[in-house]
């Protein structure tokens, strides 16, 4: 965290100085805004926590609630999440409350007395490494207190409008605020009063039964849910020995459970398999009384018992899996004709089981992909053209999340005798834990991510996946850390600069690099507005192959060591070396002749190139900058 370089901060440092729509910011909701978000779940929340960055952009979300969630249905937090969690600033702390996964547990009826189970196999949650961030359990609530706090502490001093129901919207052909909304006061003496706002872009972030997802005509297909599940938090005893260990569990003629440990210690949720749901049901299976889901645990954990105490929260649900025919209000026909104005997010798009934890996980990667591009649109970073991006590389994500749901949601409901191996469901897990724990997303060529024509030489950072930190030790204080680290979620696009064998002030081609980058008129730096500190819209970082010990910070480039804030002080903080013993260039296979790295603002690869390709990172950044700042 870096701070005093605009005076000296005797508070808290997180909480950042007011600045832009957020002096003198009105209490109550405004007639016009830049962007409205609908709905304060997790796709919400993180996109106004990430819009709340930009001083100059004015953002509201409303949500129809009167207040903040208090409990929340989702519970799962992937190790992807918690690295954005990192970006936002509140990794450590969640973490610290979170109960965390190291190992599931696999249960199966006994071979000598079927109507027993016993354990089966264990698997290690992350066997391969893929993350330094663990996997977590937390509710939901407590992740949208965090995005809260982290918007409330912004430039912009962001807050939700609790109280206001979406109704409606109507777009229009032109105008500043093209988009009508029409809400309804839903709590408070005033309730039931109704107005408008227009707004420049509407983020849909409304759940499953999306009404703004209606109102722009976009539908949902996809299979009929044909599978009930009664879920429940419950605090009780029980001589189950794994109860503090996520399990699967199979029995042999009562159905399955998925156990899930919750924070604290004591609580932990258990998915019950309900069976199948019969054709004229219409709905029935969601009035299943409690008691009869707790019955249905205890057949399933038998020999072991199930005494519930206390039931903080419960529901049943049918597994069922549909996808929207786009994200956005672009119809087919317009596409490339005109700039969508309206999106979606979330369960807005997409629905499924929750049981492989990823609803709420896929939920804030759509809203940190559509906030950061909003944000430069909007600023005049960034043409228009580079909202369409949204839709296109989302629903591709989101389908390939529905295909694997399918798979492992029908493996779950599967008895015993059906599987050819009884160790299948514990194959499986293992096998494509990559995939639950949000790293299988690989963006394709497109206005922001490049082909990955020079990818050989950063093997271990694929074009399009997400940026898989490594540790470097900082020059100027010697600390080693992890480089992902130190790359906030303040919409800036990371530039990183794997340096050749040459040594800090020798002349070789990264201090050619550095030159072009702070000198060409066609360097992506040139773009920045005056009056804007130099690493204002580029974060440039240096990391030499020399340990720090043997680089002289005073021979490094000023070009990477940039002025910044009023009184135009040095930021030495981008100057690393490695780490021996945990070299980041054998590490990431990197090429010992140099590299550049470029990353996302929502931390995924855009493109790798040789130091010596000046030419193609201009051309790159050249399709999505603005020269000059355009007016808003």
């Amino acid at each position: 965290m870096q701070f005093h370089h605009h005076g000296y901060v005797s508070g808290d440092p997180r909480i950042q100085p007011a600045a832009g729509t957020g002096i003198d910011r009105p209490e109550q909701l405004p007639d016009e805004v830049d962007v409205l978000i609908v709905g304060s779940g997790p796709a919400g929340m993180l996109a106004a926590a990430q819009l709340a960055q930009f001083p100059d952009i004015t953002t509201r979300i409303v949500e129809r609630r009167g207040g903040r969630l208090e409990i929340g249905q989702a519970d799962g937090i992937q190790a992807r999440s918690v690295e954005t969690f990192q970006a936002f600033g509140f990794a450590e702390r969640i973490i610290a409350e979170a109960y965390r996964i190291t190992e599931m547990a696999f249960w199966r009826p006994d071979t000598e007395n079927p109507h027993n189970i016993v354990r089966g196999g264990r698997a290690v949650d992350d066997a391969t490494g893929i993350s330094e961030f663990p996997h977590l359990i937390v509710n939901q609530a407590r992740v949208l207190d965090y995005f809260a706090e982290v918007a409330a502490h912004a430039p912009t001093r962001t807050t939700p409008d609790y109280g206001w129901e979406f109704r409606a919207l109507d777009v229009a052909d032109g105008g500043d605020h093209p988009v009508t909304v029409t809400l309804v006061r839903s709590a408070g003496p005033d309730a039931g009063t109704e107005r408008t706002v227009r707004a420049k872009y509407v983020v849909g972030c409304d759940g499953a039964r999306s009404s703004v997802r209606a109102s722009i005509g976009c539908t949902m297909a996809g299979d009929k849910a044909n599978h009930a599940w009664g879920v429940m938090d419950v605090l009780a005893r029980t001589d189950f020995p794994d109860i503090r260990t996520k399990c699967a569990i199979q029995s042999h003629d009562g159905g399955s459970i998925l156990l899930i440990p919750r924070e604290g210690g004591h609580l932990f949720r258990m998915y019950v398999d309900l069976g199948v749901v019969p054709d004229d049901d219409n709905g029935a299976v969601r009035n299943t009384p409690m008691e009869q889901i707790i019955a249905k645990a205890n057949q399933i954990l038998h020999p072991y018992t199930l005494d519930v105490r206390n039931i903080a929260w419960h529901s049943v649900y049918e597994v069922g899996h549909r996808l929207t025919d786009r994200f956005d209000d672009v119809v087919p026909e317009q596409l490339g004709s005109r700039t969508p104005r309206v999106f979606i997010t979330g369960d807005a798009c997409h629905t499924h089981s929750a049981k492989a934890g990823q609803g709420m996980n896929v939920s804030m990667q759509d809203g940190f992909n559509i906030a950061w591009k909003l944000g430069h649109v909007l600023e005049g970073r960034s043409p228009a053209s580079l909202l369409a991006t949204y839709s296109a590389e989302r629903q591709v994500v989101a389908k390939n999340l529905i295909d694997f749901d399918k798979t492992w949601s029908t493996m779950m409901a599967k008895k015993p005798e059906e599987f050819d191996d009884p160790a299948e469901l514990e194959d499986f897990y293992v096998r494509t834990a990559e995939f639950p724990a949000g790293f299988m997303t690989e963006y394709a060529p497109s206005l922001i991510t490049g082909a990955a024509t020079h990818q050989g030489l950063a093997t271990g950072f694929p074009v399009g996946k997400r940026f898989k930190s490594a540790m470097v030790s900082r020059v100027c204080d010697t600390n080693p850390m992890h480089l992902g680290h130190h790359a906030t979620a303040d919409g800036r696009w990371r530039i990183y600069v794997f340096a050749d064998r040459s040594p800090a002030g020798a002349a070789s081609p990264v201090a050619d690099f550095a030159q072009w980058l702070s000198t060409a008129p066609d360097s992506p730096l040139a773009a920045t507005p005056e009056g804007l500190d130099a690493d204002a819209w580029f974060d440039v970082k240096v990391i030499y192959q020399q340990p720090h010990e043997d680089i002289d910070i005073n021979a490094v480039p000023a070009d990477f060591k940039p002025f910044v804030g009023p009184f135009e002080l040095t930021d030495y903080e981008k100057v690393y070396g490695t780490v021996p013993g945990d070299d980041i260039f054998e590490v990431r296979g990197l090429s010992r002749d140099g590299v550049v790295v470029v990353v996302r603002p929502d931390q995924y690869v855009a493109n790798i190139l040789p130091l010596t390709a000046t030419a193609e990172l201009a051309e790159f950044f050249a399709r999505i900058l603005n020269t000059r700042q355009a007016a808003r």
